[in-house]
């Protein structure tokens, strides 16, 4: 197979190890529930507490419910391992840094808590109930409440940082969401107490639970606890050593990625186009974290993708849910053996023009003779109020991306997306009438792309997808303008004014394409057999000439054939 061909037919996706890492987790996160559930009862007793772990016991005391339980954690902590190993480079995002720190932190904290109790378990026989620990916690040993405290906020903040990342591409996190953020909350803080007040109770009549005899096997414990210690402190250590070494081995062999505005970032063999991305300080979503589980780290792979690696099994599932053409891969799960260069799809900083459409053009701003291309989606609100967010995002996208695709191929900077709508300038750099041609160029290259939108997502739309669109030529004002991250090339003035109530005046007539007269006068269209209107726009005195496109497919025909 062709590394840079997406095929068509779905295939099962195989279990992956995100997936028996999400699995372990979840597994993990309902025993701090039901645990944290049974510390919450100390609000009502300590003998309440005592009945909650008696049924606590059932779920998780028995051998299956003790395998399902350490199986997880062993698993979820050697994949842990393995993803703090593959990872190449440590910058990341803080969110993921925070999860990667605690859960590495987390059985530092716990291995007391459990050679107290499971450990005693196994080699005296002696049942630990909670009048014993609340006792060693609040009476024996007072500092052990702040390592109690910690190993169990330290738990649930790593568990709920993973379910986070897991649920953001998810459909029903708005609605849910708040509900999901309450029990967040309120689960650790009812858990912390029913801890401090059944520590408060037990320290009021000590004699009510008298302690239970010491056990024999102390020396037995505390060896075990400290080879406990130094096995998880050596799985650390030996993941980072192995780290370096792969690093010292890779530094023999760098690569060059490419990115828009000249832009070139040096990495070593195995860093993802993402991991080069961070390192070089470029803007790049990853709304999953660089895990594969959405398609917003995505890039069109401008030169060398023919040598590169054929996608792995998660990365081909998300290409072919998002109906992804050939050039397009995920830059997290791309890893490059050769030299390539790459467009983000979604960057926050450039719209992917590749540095063509801003040369020449001064940041504090010139006037040009320019060409603007404004389009909108018909009936949006009515699109989206028959389907879940994340579908309405993963379609959103795809128009997006025809609609970035034609205005770059046309030679044209996209401006900027505004809802379902977008504005494209045109002669940035050339003469006034080749920018008049691109811009009806990339309007007809949009309807196509909306056409086969409709014929590939045909079973996902109760409508056909619409555009309206109004294009308008004359002088613009053209600079950088913005503040912070929000700078950017942009264009004001009353062509960018007029061009947008011709989109306007193209929805009321339910026209796909609206052409000023100066415009099509400038692009040498021969407009004269269709509809033509004097349109009034707000805000300027003088009328526009404009010509009513209603079947822009024809047209493009006859272009061709001429």
């Amino acid at each position: 197979m062709s590394p840079s061909r997406i095929p068509s037919v779905a295939e099962p996706r195989p279990i992956g190890l995100r997936e028996l890492r999400l699995a372990s987790g979840f597994v993990m996160l309902a025993f701090l529930v039901t645990h944290f559930g049974n510390h919450a009862l100390g609000l009502v007793s300590i003998p309440a507490m005592e009945e909650g772990r008696r049924i606590f016991n059932l779920f998780w005391r028995n051998p299956l419910g003790l395998l399902l339980l350490y199986g997880s954690l062993l698993l979820h902590y050697a994949l842990a391992l393995v993803a703090l190993y593959r990872r190449r480079t440590l910058r990341m995002p803080a969110r993921e840094a925070a999860q990667l720190l605690l859960g590495l932190s987390l059985p530092f904290l716990l291995i007391p808590h459990v050679s107290g109790t499971r450990l005693e378990l196994l080699v005296t026989g002696r049942a630990v109930g909670y009048p014993d620990v609340l006792r060693t916690v609040w009476i024996v040993a007072p500092e052990n409440a702040a390592r109690q405290t910690a190993a169990l906020l330290v738990a649930w903040i790593h568990g709920c940082l993973g379910v986070s990342f897991w649920l953001r591409s998810k459909s029903g996190l708005r609605r849910y969401g708040l509900l999901l953020y309450t029990g967040a909350v309120l689960v650790p803080v009812l858990a912390l107490l029913g801890f401090v007040e059944a520590g408060a109770d037990l320290a009021a009549d000590p004699g009510r639970f008298p302690p239970l005899p010491g056990p024999d096997g102390g020396e037995r414990i505390g060896s075990l606890r400290t080879g406990l210690y130094l096995a998880f402190a050596a799985s650390i250590a030996g993941t980072l050593a192995a780290r370096g070494v792969r690093s010292y081995r890779d530094r023999r062999r760098h690569l060059r990625i490419a990115y828009p505005g000249m832009r070139v970032v040096s990495i070593p063999q195995g860093f993802s186009v993402l991991e080069a991305s961070r390192m070089g300080g470029i803007p790049h979503q990853a709304a999953c974290g660089g895990r594969g589980r959405c398609s917003t780290c995505r890039i069109r792979v401008v030169r060398g993708l023919e040598a590169q690696p054929a996608p792995a099994p998660q990365e081909l599932a998300t290409l072919r849910r998002i109906g992804a053409p050939p050039d397009v891969r995920l830059a997290c799960q791309l890893r490059p053996v050769q030299d390539l260069s790459v467009v983000p799809v979604l960057s926050p900083a450039e719209h992917g023009t590749g540095g063509r459409a801003g040369r020449g053009v001064t940041t504090r701003g010139q006037e040009r003779e320019i060409a603007v291309l404004f389009c909108d989606l018909r009936e949006f609100t009515q699109f989206t109020e028959a389907r879940l967010p994340f579908d309405t995002v993963f379609l959103l996208n795809r128009y997006f991306e025809v609609v970035g695709h034609a205005v770059e191929s046309a030679g044209g900077h996209l401006d900027k997306f505004i809802g379902d709508g977008a504005l494209a300038l045109f002669g940035l750099t050339g003469p006034p009438e080749r920018a008049a041609k691109q811009a009806f160029t990339a309007a007809l290259r949009i309807l196509e792309g909306v056409e086969r939108l409709n014929r590939h997502y045909e079973s996902e739309l109760d409508r056909p997808l619409r555009v309206a669109m109004g294009l308008h030529a004359g002088p613009a004002i053209v600079g950088e303008m913005g503040y912070g991250q929000a700078m950017g090339l942009t264009a004001v003035g009353d062509t960018i004014n007029a061009a947008s109530r011709l989109e306007g005046l193209a929805k009321d007539l339910d026209a796909p394409l609206v052409v000023s007269a100066d415009l099509a006068r400038r692009a040498g269209l021969a407009l004269e057999g269709h509809e033509r209107q004097t349109a009034s726009v707000r805000g300027r005195a003088a009328p526009i000439d404009a010509w009513i496109v209603r079947d822009a497919g024809a047209f493009a025909a006859e272009t061709e054939n001429s």
